[in-house]
């Protein structure tokens, strides 16, 4: 892998992590679409890593403050009147099914997930979904609302995101699912792929999710079945 391909991938998972159309499935997509060797689910690790980073400096307030109110909770044992350590709670509450997954199916998310096929039918039925609970839904729910029920269907959710086409959107992949050797990640591919992911994923989350909070998500969905279309119309193609 040269440094224009890992410039590639990494603003294309910058542009769709933050988006409910798969970053995953496009980071194993592109490679295919090109004709390139596959960088792995190591390099994906690589650039959630940046995209991981975005999310961080962009939210650093916000992760302040939850931060200081979980470690307020933890001190006094309570969280009876603090909902922003009760957020931190609920966030780890719901990475523990999708760590869980990723350590259980590694192997499958890195050989068999990645497969054209497996990520069409995965891009076109998860659209379906996603355009039906955004149809039916009735979005009353906020933040200041959630429950540990609630954290655990989201946390159960992410679990789903091993396979590629699933999208995690917004979310980054657990650190430390994978064993990477120092030399590996520490090559100008992954750190340039990082920096790229890390800076898209920034503007993407400035600027992309804005479109987020007034509109529908019907033009992800249309986007997700014409990408499996697509997938397959290549593939058979081929």
């Amino acid at each position: 892998m040269d440094l224009l391909q890992s410039i590639v991938l990494g603003i294309v998972q910058g542009i769709t992590e933050f988006l409910p159309i798969s970053s995953t499935a496009h980071l194993a997509l592109i490679p295919w679409f090109f004709k390139w060797n596959d960088p792995g689910l190591a390099f994906d690790v690589a650039l959630h890593i940046g995209t991981l980073v975005a999310v961080i400096y962009y939210f650093w307030r916000e992760w302040v403050v939850i931060i200081r109110g979980l470690i307020q909770g933890l001190l006094s044992v309570s969280f009876a009147k603090n909902p922003n350590g009760k957020l931190g709670v609920y966030i780890i509450i719901a990475t523990i099914p999708g760590a869980l997954s990723g350590f259980i199916f590694e192997e499958q998310a890195s050989g068999i997930l990645r497969h054209p096929i497996a990520i069409a039918v995965s891009v076109f039925f998860f659209g379906v979904i996603l355009y039906v609970f955004d149809k039916f839904s009735r979005k009353e729910k906020g933040i200041s609302d959630l429950n540990i029920f609630d954290c655990l269907v989201v946390g159960i959710a992410q679990a789903f995101a091993i396979i590629p086409g699933v999208s995690r959107s917004g979310v980054s992949i657990t650190g430390g699912l994978i064993r990477l050797d120092y030399a590996t990640v520490a090559s100008p591919p992954f750190i340039v792929g990082i920096l790229t992911s890390a800076l898209f994923g920034f503007l993407s989350i400035k600027y992309l999710l804005r479109y987020l909070q007034a509109k529908t998500y019907t033009v992800f969905v249309i986007y997700r079945v014409a990408l499996a279309a697509f997938i397959l119309f290549l593939y058979f193609g081929r």
